[in-house]
């Protein structure tokens, strides 16, 4: 129970005589016990949502979901990969969705399974504030975005946020980041030997663990690709034990592979020599692609990530989704497909437009730089 504690310390700090007052909270969505501790003190507030809207919109279906008899699923041999291609045509804002591209934890046999009834029920919360914002774009989602405000009007849209921040005053700010891992910036260095959109950047974000199974066969589908890459592999990436690559892998790769445990991504993805991102398809690693024009092969594990899969592969036209059962054929094949292929062309346009539009809605006069001053004037209450 986090209220009273949070609730305790606001009082403590709003009656502190040396330190000014809480003039209003922006909490993480994840956070929803701070509306409830801010309307007893009357603080304005606000939830920020950091994942996708369409991530938002998912959870939002969870209870729709069972009350159409569509989840739980009666066992777990009854979660398939047929059941799942179920389509999901009744969702205000959304199509070609399919029941396997809704968040994760729909995926259940009980409906009071801890993260099914925790994110539906977040989302609901998140509506019971004074105000939301989200790090994303009109453009980007603007059907789902509408459907939201239809039922929550108070919604702010201030994203990218690596675009945005380009605002902000070096002098102001020490830093702005979100990595708790050491970056390997060598890794930069490794990146100028390479010819202009030839490398594979693999990353799969801060929290998701793969098997040895993925390992082998994404080391040995780089391996075949003949591709250069940049693998980050975390020190807890394999699930209960250590990374350990097959020794074939290094005899194959010679000098054409750099492997290390964490980068600064941003400035990676926006080094001219990577031409395609093997992601998890979180959404922070999704913009940050789209803000430097990447195209992405989509691995989606869990959470909204299979929603941001279905958007990039289908809506933006910007990634193909890798299967979650991974071998290193269709690696090869979809290596070669997005760096030599047909669809190399054509993802890289459709990338480059949606970073244009991006950079448009978070300059001066944009969608989202208008959205982060109206945010700040009416629902902060802050004038200049």
């Amino acid at each position: 129970n986090f209220l009273a504690p949070f609730k305790e310390l606001l009082i403590k700090l709003n009656t502190s005589s040396g330190a000014p007052p809480v003039s209003a909270i922006i909490s993480d969505g994840l956070m929803t016990f701070a509306i409830q501790a801010t309307q007893d003190l009357s603080i304005p507030e606000a939830q920020f949502w950091i994942a996708s809207a369409c991530g938002f919109m998912g959870y939002m279906q969870f209870n729709e979901l069972a009350n159409r008899g569509i989840i739980p699923f009666e066992d777990d041999e009854s979660i398939t990969d047929s059941e799942l291609e179920m389509p999901i045509d009744w969702i205000p804002g959304m199509k070609n969705i399919r029941l396997k591209d809704m968040p994760s934890f729909i995926r259940t046999t009980d409906l009071k399974e801890t993260l099914f009834d925790f994110m539906g029920s977040l989302a609901k919360n998140c509506l019971t504030s004074s105000a939301i914002i989200v790090n994303t774009i009109q453009e980007f989602e603007l059907e789902v975005l509408d459907a939201i405000k239809a039922k929550f009007p108070n919604i702010y849209n201030i994203g990218p946020a690596p675009l945005l921040t380009r605002h902000v005053p070096e002098d102001k700010v020490l830093s702005i980041g979100s990595s708790l891992w050491v970056e390997d910036s060598k890794c930069l260095e490794s990146l100028d030997k390479w010819q202009p959109n030839s490398v594979v950047y693999v990353n799969y974000g801060s929290w998701t663990v793969i098997t040895e199974h993925h390992l082998k066969e994404i080391a040995l589908g780089f391996a075949n690709s003949m591709h250069p890459f940049l693998w980050i592999i975390r020190p807890d990436v394999m699930m209960g034990e250590s990374a350990i690559l097959p020794k074939e892998f290094f005899y194959e790769i010679k000098e054409r592979g750099y492997i290390t445990n964490w980068c600064p991504q941003e400035r990676v993805l926006a080094h001219s020599s990577i031409g395609l991102f093997l992601t998890h398809c979180g959404w922070n690693s999704l913009t940050e692609a789209i803000c430097e024009g990447k195209p992405m092969i989509c691995w989606p594990f869990f959470a909204e990530q299979q929603m941001n899969c279905r958007y990039a592969c289908t809506t933006w036209g910007i990634g193909m989704e890798l299967n979650h059962s991974v071998k290193r054929g269709e690696i090869v094949e979809l290596v070669k497909e997005m760096i030599e292929g047909d669809k190399a062309k054509e993802m890289k346009q459709n990338v480059l437009e949606w970073r244009k539009k991006a950079l448009e809605a978070t300059d001066i006069g944009g969608s989202s730089y208008n959205d982060f001053n109206r945010f700040v004037k009416e629902a902060l209450h802050f004038e200049e």
